[in-house]
C-alpha cells in the first residue's frame, strides 16, 4: 500500500495572470502601430500620387490593416480595465503565496514519506515483539533481530525530524495565507494598506509570523506594514487549534489512513491481515 502525497489545491493557479493595464498597453499599442504604418503609407501615397516619382508594389497597405484579432484583443482589454485594481489584487497575491507554500509542503511530505518508509523496520519489530507470547514466538523475534539489519541511522532520524518540522511550518503558512485570502474584510483591509502607501499588492512582501500570530504585507520602499491576526482578534479569523484537535483531525486524513501506522506492517508491506 503506497502512501499518497498531499496535492495542491486545484483552485489555485500556478502563476500570476497578466496585469489588465499591461494587456491594454499591448492591445492598444498593436492598433497604434497599424495606424502609424497606415499614416506613413498615406503620406507617401499623397506625395508620389501627385508627382509620379514612385509607387509601391501594390500590397503594402495590407501591412497596415487592423485584423479582427487585434480589434477583439483591444475591445477585450478595454472591458478588462473596468475591474482593474490599480493597487493590485491582494487575494491573488495571497493565493499565489499559499500555492508556493503548498509546493514546499508537498516536497517535505515526499521526503518524510521516504524516510518514514526506511524507519518502518521499528514498526515491524514492535508488532513482532508485542505479539510474541509463547517461547516459540519470542524465539522468532530473536531470530528476526539476529538475522536482519534492523538498525536505524542517526541521519535517517535527523531527516525524519527536519522534514516533519518543515511539513508543519509550510502547512501552517499555507493555511494562514489561504484563510486571509478568502476573508473579504481582511482582503479589503490589506488592499487599503496598499492604497495608503501608494503601492501595489504585487510588489508587497507577504509573511506569516507564528509568534505574533498574524499574516502581514509590507510595502516596498516604506517601513509600513499591514497585519491580519489569526487568533480571533479581527475579521473573525480564529485558526489556531489545540494539539489534541490537530491530532484528531489527522485521524480522518487520507494520508494517515493509508499509512503504515494506521494499517500495520503486514497489511502495508505484505498486504496481509488487512481489515476489509
Amino acid at each position: 500500500m503506497k502512501i499518497k502525497k498531499i496535492l495542491p489545491l486545484c483552485l489555485l493557479s500556478s502563476g500570476l495572470a497578466a496585469n489588465e493595464l499591461d494587456t491594454l498597453i499591448d492591445a492598444s499599442g498593436a492598433i497604434s502601430k497599424q495606424i502609424e504604418t497606415a499614416s506613413l503609407i498615406i503620406g507617401a501615397a499623397t506625395m508620389y500620387g501627385h508627382t509620379g516619382v514612385g509607387m509601391s508594389t501594390g500590397n503594402l497597405s495590407e501591412q497596415a490593416h487592423i485584423s479582427t484579432e487585434q480589434l477583439d484583443a483591444y475591445n477585450a482589454a478595454l472591458q478588462g480595465m473596468v475591474n482593474f485594481k490599480p493597487y493590485g489584487d491582494v487575494q491573488t497575491v495571497l493565493e499565489e503565496a499559499a500555492y508556493q507554500e503548498i509546493e514546499l509542503l508537498d516536497q517535505a511530505v515526499t521526503v518524510f514519506t521516504e524516510v518514514a518508509t526506511e524507519l518502518m523496520v521499528a514498526v515491524e519489530v514492535n508488532e513482532a515483539a508485542v505479539e510474541a507470547v509463547s517461547p516459540v514466538e519470542k524465539e522468532q523475534v530473536q531470530i528476526l533481530v539476529a538475522t536482519n539489519d534492523l538498525t536505524i541511522s542517526q541521519e535517517s532520524v535527523d531527516t525524519f525530524n527536519s522534514s516533519l518540522d518543515q511539513v508543519e511550518e509550510h502547512a501552517n503558512t499555507a493555511s494562514a495565507y489561504l484563510a486571509v485570502s478568502q476573508n473579504k474584510e481582511a482582503v479589503a483591509f490589506l488592499s487599503h494598506g496598499a492604497e495608503n502607501n501608494n503601492s501595489n499588492a504585487d510588489l508587497s512582501s507577504v509573511s506569516y509570523d507564528a509568534n505574533r500570530q498574524w499574516v502581514s504585507m509590507s510595502w516596498n520602499n516604506t517601513n509600513n506594514a499591514s497585519a491580519v491576526y489569526l487568533n480571533g482578534q479581527n475579521f473573525g479569523l480564529d485558526l489556531y487549534m489545540t494539539d489534541a484537535e490537530v491530532l484528531a483531525a489527522g485521524t480522518t486524513s487520507e494520508y494517515y489512513n493509508s499509512s503504515l501506522v494506521a494499517n500495520g506492517y503486514n497489511c502495508y508491506v505484505n498486504q496481509m491481515e488487512c481489515d476489509i
